[in-house]
């Protein structure tokens, strides 16, 4: 599992935002172009809009300081998968994107013992129930 030193000792925001940029640069590093991050409607937020040739990739990261509650994936639960799939509509009706191939992957980052970040990405985490 790949080790990112974004060194998060703050609280849960900054353990947040920590991931997120690990999670950003790991993305990249596996020739993913971010297009956007952080996308907010109403219905909720996207953390990552990327492509990933010619797939638009919607990703969740989840953060963990340990995995004593479960793996960041675990809280990718049925009523957060339905919101994204709904946000990612939202965004996809925003950029006039049509008959696209659209995955939803999740990031799941967990703090070790030496305060490293390790990186999971699960690709195609969960599927949608719509075809846009």
């Amino acid at each position: 599992m790949p080790v990112y030193s974004g060194k998060s000792t703050g609280g849960r925001k900054a353990l947040g935002s920590a991931g997120e940029a690990a999670a950003v640069r790991y993305l990249q590093s596996q020739g993913y172009e971010i297009v956007e991050t952080n996308y907010r409607t109403r219905t909720g937020e996207i953390d990552i809009v990327a492509r990933d040739g010619p797939t638009y990739v919607f990703v969740e990261v989840k953060a963990r300081s340990s995995l004593a509650f479960g793996s960041g994936v675990d809280a990718v639960d049925s009523r957060k998968r339905a919101r994204i799939v709904k946000v990612a509509e939202e965004w996809l009706f925003e950029n006039k994107v049509e008959d696209a191939l659209v995955r939803f992957d999740v990031v799941a980052l967990t703090r070790s013992g030496r305060g490293d970040l390790e990186v999971e990405l699960i690709k195609d985490a969960f599927q949608a129930e719509w075809a846009p």
